[in-house]
């Protein structure tokens, strides 16, 4: 709407309770703020995306100050909103225990009921600096120069702009009001505590190095979740509920798929036999794929002279995720090598082993590359984060012209495999670069804008929802990701394809054009699984479990009612496993309904159980996931089921 009249945000929104803030020319401002005739203002919602980042942000400073009332002595950090909720960072003398954020969270709750309102100064540095001068964070963060202090997102000005306080006041209005609590922020706010209402809570606290630096003191941080309702909150709480039953790590255990142990190394997992058969059959599948897709089979090692990622560019920018060089003079060998991060380089070596035509093109080619990453410990989790991981990687040589076909080809195959996985709700993400950040990046702008307009128009015509990344992307060039939601609607980076013009003008890669002339190939990135562990780590949580038949480690568990019966159903087991079907029987001495529970644990699509009836017409009953029971299917009726089921994918 556009005002008529000298106003502010709150006049003008008197009437609609749910605005919380407002936009003026792109930017969120409070409600507070003073507008002038013709301003133009955009009411945005408690329950908008901005709304609730607002409302979290909020939600932290309410954090920090019930801290300070409880902790005099807590010296003050950072306090943005992330995904879902907030957190605040706090140099204290001991870590924060459950029972502390309990009585946090009571404190909390006192303050939005005062019904305090976040009132925004604008200050110079050194009014800043005296209001300031027991915060020894924010004294460091008035110092710096150039914008936002925090990688994740603070929301403190500390340059380039105004330098503002909140003061959370009691009783404004009043003659007897009273600033009870102030921080170095940016804001906005909400217009008051009160509309934090009862839908926040403190979830936990964890260590964290000051802006993100392990040479920076160690801090205590907070985390806690905020939404508009007690509804929304319970929710969303159910929804943590349902994630933690479904997480890999403890599924992963349940059903001895696989483990980290101490004396391999962090976030570099074992895969037990049952976890293999999942990965194997992973990998036959993609292998099949790729090659019913184009692409040529290679092979390349896990080390290599360190200079060859100098070459593909890839040192210094990602130093920081590869293991340190090895050097092997001392063994005879001469120069420094590097565990394998990424199999880009070799593929180049690969194509330009010889001349190459135009008629040639595309020359696609696909590995399992094993490559090996050191991840920071407070990232690693479980599959999903790991140091050693093997992607199912290809890369794609093509002319310009072909660039767009290419990337068309590659975005609809992933796409499929991952219908075929059972993750069919996605859409698309675009990455480019920070034209901010020139340094973080490499080749012309228009190298840069030739490529985005290959990728965005592929990603529009796929029809997608396509949203935009800004500065995203990779040194090299731009790439698209495929965001895929799992069954309880997190949504996971899945496989991405990547225009890169950098590394075939590195290594010299040519092909000689229908004129005669060496031209320089475009080379496309693409991982369909990303990564076998990660792309594992994610289905195991999508389906609780529960594969369908073709991925499950044990499709089929026989369970005798009783020891006679254990030579009739061997015998059907081995009917199955000649079907290729992977079948166990359970021979142990537990009672009947002991290997029942069993066979839950066990999460195998079929449960097959004979009894005395079902020999003599010689059937077996079927017992399935939800605890239904088909009783009296004749033996090779059954088998014909399962047979199908599995050649089928279907999910039972």
């Amino acid at each position: 709407m556009t005002v008529t009249a000298p106003t502010t945000g709150t006049e003008l929104f008197a009437d609609r309770r749910e605005v919380v803030v407002m936009r003026v020319d792109g930017a969120l401002l409070d409600l507070s703020t003073p507008l002038a005739e013709g301003t133009v203002v955009e009411a945005v919602t408690i329950d908008s995306p901005d709304g609730l980042a607002v409302l979290r942000h909020s939600a932290a400073h309410v954090l920090a100050q019930a801290v300070q009332q409880v902790n005099p002595d807590a010296r003050l950090g950072i306090g943005p909103p992330i995904t879902d909720g907030f957190y605040y960072d706090f140099d204290v003398a001991t870590p924060f225990t459950p029972e502390d954020l309990k009585a946090l969270d009571k404190a909390m709750a006192r303050i939005i009921r005062e019904g305090q309102t976040f009132r925004r100064r604008v200050v110079t540095e050194d009014e800043a600096r005296a209001e300031l001068a027991d915060e020894p964070y924010k004294l460091e963060l008035i110092g710096l120069k150039g914008g936002s202090s925090d990688e994740d997102g603070s929301s403190v000005e500390v340059g380039g702009g105004e330098l503002t306080i909140y003061d959370n006041v009691r009783g404004a209005g009043r003659e007897s009001e009273t600033v009870v609590w102030k921080d170095l922020c940016r804001g906005p706010h909400l217009p008051s505590t009160r509309l934090i209402g009862n839908g926040v809570q403190l979830m936990r606290s964890a260590a964290a190095y000051w802006r993100g630096s392990e040479k920076n003191p160690q801090l205590q941080r907070v985390y806690g979740t905020a939404w508009p309702s007690k509804d929304e909150l319970k929710a969303y709480l159910e929804r943590l509920a349902e994630a933690e039953r479904r997480d890999h790590r403890r599924i992963g255990v349940e059903m001895d798929l696989f483990s980290f142990r101490d004396e391999v190394g962090s976030a570099l997992p074992l895969f037990h036999p049952k976890g293999g058969v999942i990965k194997r059959v992973m990998e036959d599948y993609v292998r099949q794929r790729h090659i019913e897709e184009g692409f040529s089979y290679v092979g390349t090692p896990h080390i290599t002279k360190e200079d060859l990622f100098y070459t593909s560019g890839h040192l210094p920018y990602y130093a920081d995720t590869m293991f340190p060089a090895l050097d092997l003079e001392e063994v005879g060998d001469h120069g420094r090598y590097r565990l394998k991060a990424m199999n880009c380089p070799m593929h180049n070596l690969i194509f330009s082993s010889r001349g190459r035509s135009y008629r040639e093109l595309p020359i696609r080619l696909f590995e399992f590359g094993t490559v090996y990453r050191y991840e920071k410990s407070g990232v690693v989790q479980g599959l999903t984060r790991v140091r050693g991981l093997t992607q199912d990687d290809s890369h794609s040589y093509v002319t310009p012209e072909q660039a767009p076909d290419e990337v068309k080809h590659l975005l609809n195959f992933m796409l499929s495999v991952l219908t075929d996985f059972g993750l069919d709700d996605f859409y698309l993400e675009l990455s480019t670069r920070d034209d901010s950040k020139p340094d973080k990046f490499v080749g012309t702008d228009e190298d840069w804008a030739k490529a985005t307009a290959v990728l965005q128009k592929v990603a529009v015509e796929s029809g997608l929802e396509l949203v935009a990344d800004p500065g995203g992307a990779a040194f090299y060039g731009p790439k698209i990701s495929v965001q895929a939601k799992d069954a309880i609607g997190r949504t996971w980076q899945m496989g991405t394809v990547q225009y890169d013009f950098n590394q075939p003008k590195g290594f010299g890669l040519e092909y000689t054009a229908p004129d005669g002339t060496k031209q320089q190939p475009v080379m496309i990135h693409s991982a369909k699984f990303g990564s076998i562990e990660r792309f594992m780590g994610v289905l195991i949580e999508h389906y609780a479990g529960l594969f369908p038949a073709w991925l499950a480690p044990v499709q089929v568990l026989a369970v005798p009612v009783a020891e006679a019966f254990d030579g009739y159903l061997s015998d059907v087991v081995a009917q199955l496993k000649a079907q290729g079907i992977r079948a166990e029987i359970d021979l142990s001495d537990d009672r009947f309904g002991k290997k029942i529970r069993n066979a839950a644990k066990v999460k195998a699509p079929f449960v097959l159980i004979a009894g005395g009836e079902d020999v003599e017409a010689g059937a077996v009953s079927f017992r399935f996931r939800d605890g239904t029971q088909e009783n009296g299917v004749p033996v090779a009726e059954a088998i014909e089921r399962i047979v199908a089921a599995v050649r089928d994918r279907v999910q039972v």
